[in-house]
């Protein structure tokens, strides 16, 4: 796997200070992408493990909340392959801290019999808090939005989701979205 950028102290993909991991290679071509760049699988760097080891040494400051992972794609198998043990990495050496990724491919692509459904996605959707999911819309653009860029995706909270679902309390593809701090909810751009 290639990344295109890392962004250490982010404060715009996700709740807090972050350290955001941008993949490469995306199949996808959202018109109007805003990382256009990061489409062809061979743009940027390699993922080594000295990448891997600066990425995990930026999140340990107490004032970094967690990672966040962008693309490209990050739910291509290509990518989602060198993703899963890494996450799984980060989550183990970091319990305390949240694990945000944005994809392009909804929640229905990525689990159960979804076209993008693999054991390397379950894997890392174990591994996440939140799932940004959906394709970004032009026509359905909203600078409004926190965390997101088009009305049509969701913020799922992806342990609620995934109980629910081994509970039974939901069922198919149901999700649960999930909720940033009210105050936020309070402030309008009007």
């Amino acid at each position: 796997m290639n990344y295109a950028t890392i962004k250490f102290c982010d404060i715009a993909n996700g709740v807090g200070v972050r350290t955001s991991l941008f993949v490469s290679g995306c199949r996808l071509h959202c018109p109007g992408c805003f990382n256009e760049e990061a489409w062809s699988f061979k743009a940027g760097e390699e993922f080594t493990p000295l990448v891997e080891q600066q990425i995990l040494d930026s999140l340990a400051p107490f004032y970094v909340d967690g990672l966040s992972v962008l693309g490209g794609e990050p739910t291509e198998p290509e990518n989602a392959e060198a993703l899963a043990p890494f996450l799984e990495k980060v989550r183990t050496t970091y319990p305390k801290k949240n694990i945000w990724m944005y994809s392009g491919r909804t929640w229905e692509q990525l689990t159960n019999n979804g076209d993008h459904a693999s054991s390397y996605m379950d894997r890392i959707l174990t591994c996440l808090d939140v799932l940004v999911d959906g394709p970004w819309v032009s026509s359905k653009h909203d600078i409004t939005l926190r965390f997101r860029g088009s009305s049509n995706q969701r913020l799922i909270d992806v342990p609620a989701t995934l109980k629910a679902h081994a509970e039974g309390t939901l069922s198919g593809n149901d999700v649960i979205e999930w909720h940033d701090d009210p105050v936020f909810s309070t402030h309008t751009m009007e």
